[in-house]
């Protein structure tokens, strides 16, 4: 989105969607700068270009510092370097500048911006945020929210052409979802068993010493494969010469006890989160009989915890046109990107007749303008050709974080992350009590 703010010497004011500048006692005479401003909320593209030049003209204090902070967040991508890679926003490190952190300060530049959110998959943005958090928010949704999945199979029968580890190994993947309640306030933590690394084994008579309604869910899968009598004479798709040919997560049967069907009963009973997820094959004659113990962990135990399929972020791309790209120039420039990133203008007659802009001469013709950078995934594709070198400055700002979270079922893709905000909460509470603790 295009904004444009009008510097006058006796005291204007621009603003726009992520700011608001004063601008009095800018410039000696009026003067107009045209500033790209990114429209979800983030820094502007064009403003870091402009800072250079318009630093300058300018006596206010406070407005150059504001300048000169927004370059700070711009970390630069040359052809074959990257720039101003560390933060340096901590105190002590600029002389003369306060950058202690501010609760009121973090309340007023911090933003979430939401671009997509389905149950399975979300993608937003947190604006204003350190990279530490970023990715604490990130790990913890990986690896430390909590989930129920297999853990310990013991097999009566199988007579399937799988053998029983690798049977075994797909049940442990076979994500399970619940009610909430249950799994989040019910269900606690079962106790490890004490293991040398080397004896993987679990006998079922020593898993009854720790099995109790609060911390084991108890599962089975009973199928047998027989012939179907009403198929075609000569069928040879087996599912429909056969029953039960294919054995899927929703032949898994949950056998609550004690008190988790107060918690786990109708639409909040423990089942996969995919029913269609394919166990094994089966052919007339063999069967499986199997019971399974499902525990509550997290994905820094085991990977099959993780509530997440992915949970990534990026920081957002900037793309400032320093120079006009014009005619088959805008065309090979667009072409240097992911579609929608760049797109094509004519230059308007009122371009064509300011001087100094570049346009001069061109009305009518195709220009080349930064449409939505979000989507450019900075393959620096533009800066390998010598008719660009110059025009174009590329960039990613350093306190703006988009998301992309894949959920496996569990859990809402948007939920996950609340949930790794109240986590990181506990963790913050615990550390303070520990603190406190020590200076007793």
């Amino acid at each position: 989105m295009l904004q444009s703010f009008r510097l006058t010497r006796n005291g204007g004011e621009g603003s726009g969607q992520w700011t608001k500048i004063s601008c009095r006692r800018l410039l000696q005479e009026p003067m107009r700068l045209t500033i790209l401003v990114e429209a979800r909320g983030g820094l502007t593209n064009g403003l870091s270009a402009a800072s250079d030049w318009l630093a300058q003209f300018l006596r206010d204090a406070d407005l150059r510092d504001f300048l000169k902070s927004i370059k700070k967040k711009i970390i630069g991508i040359n052809s074959e370097t990257v720039t101003n890679v560390t933060s340096t926003d901590f105190p002590g490190h600029w002389p003369g500048e306060d950058n202690s952190w501010s609760l009121d300060s973090f309340r007023n530049t911090f933003k979430i911006n939401i671009h997509n959110n389905d149950p399975l998959d979300s993608s937003f943005s947190l604006v204003g945020i350190d990279a530490a958090v970023a990715n604490a928010f990130r790990r913890i949704m990986i690896a430390e929210i909590p989930s129920v999945a297999i853990e310990a199979v013991f097999v009566h029968n199988n007579t399937s052409v799988i053998q029983d580890e690798v049977l075994c190994q797909r049940l442990g993947l076979v994500p399970f979802q619940g009610g909430k309640e249950g799994i989040q306030e019910f269900l606690k933590w079962h106790p490890r068993k004490k293991d040398d690394g080397m004896n993987t084994v679990v006998e079922e008579e020593e898993e009854e010493n720790t099995k109790f309604d609060y911390n084991t869910i108890i599962l089975s899968l009973k199928i047998t494969c027989t012939r179907n009598k009403e198929a075609e004479r000569g069928e040879r798709d087996p599912l429909k010469a056969y029953h039960n040919a294919h054995v899927y997560a929703r032949d898994i049967q949950f056998k609550p006890f004690g008190r988790q069907e107060q918690y786990f009963s109708g639409e909040d009973a423990i089942r996969p989160t995919n029913p269609d997820i394919l166990v094994a094959k089966l052919r007339p004659g063999q069967c499986i009989d199997i019971d399974m113990h499902a525990f509550k962990g997290v994905g820094s135990d085991h990977a099959k915890f993780s509530p997440v399929a992915t949970a990534s972020y990026r920081l957002l791309p900037t793309i400032t046109i320093m120079k006009p790209i014009l005619g088959k120039d805008a065309e090979k420039f667009a072409r240097c990107f992911p579609q929608g990133v760049i797109g094509l203008e004519k230059v308007t007659k009122k371009e064509a007749q300011r001087k100094g802009s570049g346009y001069e001469g061109h009305e009518g013709e195709n220009k080349a303008v930064v449409v939505d950078p979000m989507k450019d995934t900075v393959s620096r594709e533009c800066l390998r050709h010598e008719e660009f070198e110059g025009k174009v400055k590329l960039g990613r700002i350093r306190d703006h974080f988009i998301f992309s979270v894949e959920s496996v079922g569990q859990w809402e893709s948007d939920a996950l992350f609340l949930e790794s905000v109240k986590v990181l909460k506990m963790k913050c509470a615990a550390l303070k009590q520990n603190l406190q603790t020590m200076n007793r």
